[in-house]
């Protein structure tokens, strides 16, 4: 599969997947390979659980992550794009030397799920302590168990759980703590039905002919769709990061509808923040945009 071509310089995912050195690192892999219709080797994308091979299998070789799975029906996200997030947030940290390393930078995951994407690749990249966070207990579990899973990780990532659902920073961010950065990847959908025709699209554009109900990158409601969708989410974080402006560095956000971007500049503005930047990131065909504020 062809990567994305405007992948952070950082990102260590450029050019195509190399399938016989992640099947070496991740034998299990094997299985789950195919050939394409040029008669070259590749995965079945619609196949759940080779989705999840290939990012153990990513996890193991780049990052030496020797455990890694995922309850049934969690989301489970494209890691280049991920990585993408991660890198291009280290920039707003950068100074003369270039991005700070070590346990002295604290990164906060809102939203971390199962998959603990994020902090993974920032540990494992740049050396910061990691807090992620959700709502969900079945997801933290499984992530306690990754961090558990893998020595290189212990020490570095901890969990907390949010007790309020209708909060984002309130109840996480403790009188105590200090963040250099804030990442989150919001729920992006208004509505269950909006959240299944966006998956039916996706399927389409790939080709994937099966059930257009099942979802290869999988999901939980709450990592789907919330109401009013990531507008309301990243505007209602946006109204709660004032209370913790001398806590954080900067707030950032994954926000996937360019349409979105305006509002929430302006909302950042109005909430008194001293400085709003937004980075357009492009990743194949997909963009997506970063939103970072601080106070």
């Amino acid at each position: 599969m062809n990567k994305p071509a405007k992948l952070h310089p950082r990102n260590l995912h450029h050019g195509r997947y190399n399938l016989a050195e992640l099947c070496r690192s991740y034998p299990a892999l094997q299985a789950y390979l195919v050939l394409n219709p040029a008669g070259e080797q590749t995965i079945n994308f619609s196949e759940p659980a080779a989705v999840q091979a290939l990012n153990a299998a990513l996890l193991k070789h780049y990052y030496h992550v020797d455990y890694w799975q995922l309850p049934p029906g969690y989301l489970c996200p494209p890691i280049p794009g991920r990585a993408d997030y991660i890198h291009t947030a280290a920039d707003l940290l950068a100074g003369p030397d270039g991005v700070p390393t070590g346990k002295q930078i604290t990164l906060l995951d809102i939203g971390c799920g199962a998959n603990l994407i994020y902090p993974i690749i920032a540990s494992r990249s740049y050396g910061w302590r990691c807090i992620g966070s959700d709502i969900d207990t079945v997801a933290l579990k499984a992530a306690q168990l990754i961090i558990d899973s893998n020595p290189p990780l212990k020490g570095q990532i901890s969990l907390r759980r949010q007790p309020d659902n209708n909060a984002i920073l309130r109840g996480i961010i403790k009188p105590d703590d200090q963040f250099a950065l804030t990442v989150c990847n919001p729920p992006f959908y208004a509505s269950a039905v909006e959240a299944a025709a966006a998956n039916q699209r996706k399927r389409f554009n790939l080709k994937l002919a099966d059930s257009p109900q099942q979802r290869n990158f999988g999901g939980q409601q709450h990592e789907l769709w919330c109401p009013g969708g990531e507008l309301a989410f990243i505007g209602q974080m946006i109204s709660e990061s004032v209370a913790f402006a001398s806590q954080v560095g900067w707030f950032s956000s994954l926000v996937s509808q360019q349409s979105h971007l305006k509002t929430l500049l302006a909302k950042a503005r109005q909430a008194g923040a001293a400085e709003v930047k937004q980075i357009n990131m492009q990743q194949g065909q997909k963009s997506s945009h970063l939103l970072a504020w601080r106070f």
